[in-house]
């Protein structure tokens, strides 16, 4: 009787103790996505990222100790092959164990074409790349030259792939996050659900918020140092008027900078955005004689604490930035 008894208690301490199973080793590219997969792990693991600090994926150079985290990993997210082109060869020499999730493939997502030409330049990039565009050189055959030289750029697949800009995209990215993670570890299953089920609403309440805050500067122009803010201006209805560069990497030349220059004085453009990574006096060569203010954007978080709370906050500091210098004077 005394061991039934004891039996009886054991089975029901075994019951009321919460489930506790071991997570999967997840690693992650870069910091807005990271931040979406710690947000539906919260409760059972934590994901390791690969792009840390303020190093910028257009220009990240992988480590050996990244190389190691990737032979580790029974699972990866990444946008995928428009976004880090640094991860292509080294996710199939060192993640052949994990299942990898290229979450640009994601359903649901609204994917916006580049803009070419003027004020946005050509997607190749660079002074020499667009007058060789304007003289009607085939773009597909440039892209296969500069491919073969060992040049990937992010945009290569022909969409802008900053999908994460625009918070409808997020949900999209979150809610194909959570399906793979609960299909890789279904023991934590609830939890990823119910992780999932909250970042959503946290979605619907941070796009509500930036509309709101955003509504009064709509029709202010301005000029981004580069291409990356489409799914944010699209979804906001802010006015951008052109970026400096398409891809940062590159560093624009003089025709470039001039044709910049006299875009923001004839459309009167309030701000010029300049970005923390990258070389500031594009910025200030570009506003010199011209009434335009400078600000910074960070598109890419580069300044922020990755975790949960990171995706919001490179949200809200978009907002915030864009909204205080267009504000200025009016």
């Amino acid at each position: 009787m005394k061991f039934a008894a004891a039996l009886l208690l054991s089975s029901a301490a075994l019951v009321n103790a919460p489930s506790v199973f071991a997570a999967p080793d997840v690693v992650v590219s870069i910091k807005p996505i990271h931040s979406l997969v710690a947000s539906i792990m919260k409760g059972v693991g934590e994901p390791k990222l690969i792009v840390e600090g303020a190093t910028s994926p257009h220009t990240f150079t992988m480590k050996p100790s990244n190389a190691r985290t990737l032979e580790n990993a029974d699972l990866v997210f990444w946008v995928g092959h428009g976004m880090e082109a640094f991860m292509e060869k080294p996710l199939e020499a060192l993640a052949s164990k994990a299942k990898v999730a290229t979450l640009e493939d994601a359903p649901g997502l609204e994917k916006l074409p580049f803009r070419e030409g003027g004020a946005f330049e050509a997607h190749d990039d660079g002074d020499e790349v667009e007058e060789r565009g304007h003289a009607g050189e085939d773009h597909a055959d440039h892209d296969a030259e500069h491919h073969a030289e060992g040049h990937e750029d992010h945009d290569h697949e022909g969409y802008d792939t900053h999908l994460w800009l625009d918070p409808m995209n997020a949900k999209a990215i979150a809610a194909e996050i959570a399906k793979v993670l609960v299909s890789a570890d279904p023991a934590n299953a609830a939890t990823y659900q119910a992780n999932g089920a909250a970042l959503m609403k946290d979605l619907d309440a941070l796009d509500a918020e930036l509309k709101t805050a955003l509504a009064p500067v709509k029709d202010k122009p301005f000029v981004v140092f580069h291409d990356a803010y489409q799914y944010f201006e699209h979804r906001y209805g802010v006015a951008v008027a052109g970026s400096i560069t398409v891809s940062p990497e590159t560093i624009p030349g003089a025709e470039r900078i001039g044709e910049i220059h006299k875009k923001v004085t004839e459309l009167g453009a309030t701000c010029v955005f300049a970005e923390p990574q990258f070389e500031p006096k594009l910025v200030a060569v570009v506003t010199e004689g011209t009434p335009a203010r400078s600000g910074t954007l960070d598109p890419e978080a580069a300044t922020l604490k990755e975790g949960p709370n990171l995706y919001f906050e490179l949200m809200r500091g978009l907002a915030s930035s864009m909204k205080n210098c267009l504000s200025q004077g009016t």
